[in-house]
């Protein structure tokens, strides 16, 4: 490992720009150093090798966290949270499952920036079921402008996402929605003192809760696996190079090396991403 890659923190400090700089700059593994990086650490619990495949993605970590700063949230934070899913993405990586490390992580780091962004958005949750998340990421790209949806929206965004119009348009009230005080007000008199902080109920740490949270958390980190191992050669290819390589290939340069339409290379790769969001969204 370089001296640069040595010093690099996994959490950003100081200075944000050149924390990205510095990661920018470091060297993309090949297909072969990844893997054997990957049975060093899997077969001899190699830590030294699991720091390298950490380090060595951290530059796709923070190009994933750019694309959640319109959520307002501080970048360096949610570069950290996609830190921790890149740490637990190469920690269940399994080497011999044919796929790179970058195509199975970013599952796990957009599910921590995922829950950070949800926590920290707003004082009171405002996505709680798997319908609800799926809407709270979506409906902001889906719509055409500034103004509240109109009837035609709604029913389109309803049929795309695949959700209730209800939950269309209850979703949309709470993105638009404005915090209350938790605390009652300083020169509040006894009839106004009643604030949520008085009756609110904390179950943070409900055992139920956790083993819930937990045992979902496992499901689709399996159904996951399975979809990514169930892709065939040429799909995890396109999927690579058109999505997760530093050089995005185009559909005619990989339709001019498989041999066929740069249509049917369209069609395979739709094929792919619908299995992988399918895996995702039912887990």
């Amino acid at each position: 490992m370089s001296k640069t890659m040595a010093m690099v923190p996994v959490v950003p400090q100081g200075s944000l720009d050149a924390y990205i700089t510095t990661v920018n700059s470091m060297p993309i593994l090949s297909a072969e150093e990844e893997h054997s990086l990957a049975l060093r650490f899997t077969e001899q619990g190699d830590l030294e090798a699991a720091r390298h495949l950490v380090l060595s993605h951290l530059r796709f970590v923070v190009h994933i966290a750019r694309s959640y700063s319109g959520y307002g949230l501080p970048q360096g934070d949610l570069i950290q949270e996609g830190n921790i899913g890149l740490m637990k993405a190469v920690k269940r990586f399994n080497p011999n499952v044919g796929v790179r490390l970058v195509s199975f992580a970013v599952h796990w780091i957009k599910a921590e920036i995922h829950e950070y962004v949800l926590k920290n958005w707003r004082i009171v949750k405002v996505a709680t079921t798997k319908a609800q998340r799926k809407l709270f990421f979506n409906l902001r790209k889906a719509k055409s402008g500034s103004n509240w949806l109109t009837h035609e929206e709604t029913k389109a965004i309803s049929r795309d996402l695949n959700v209730p119009e209800e939950e269309v348009r209850r979703m949309e009230q709470r993105l638009y929605s404005r915090d209350a005080s938790f605390d009652a007000p300083t020169d509040a008199g006894d009839e106004d003192a009643f604030a949520p902080e008085h009756y609110l109920e904390d179950n943070r740490y409900d055992p139920a809760i956790a083993l819930e949270e937990g045992q979902y958390q496992s499901h689709r980190e399996d159904q996951l696996h399975v979809a990514l191992a169930g892709l065939d050669a040429r799909a995890k290819d396109i999927l690579q190079r058109r999505w997760l390589a530093e050089d995005k290939a185009t559909l005619q340069d990989l339709a001019d090396e498989y041999g066929v339409s740069a249509e049917r290379i369209r069609q395979i790769e739709n094929a792919a991403m619908k299995k992988l969001k399918s895996a995702i969204l039912t887990a």
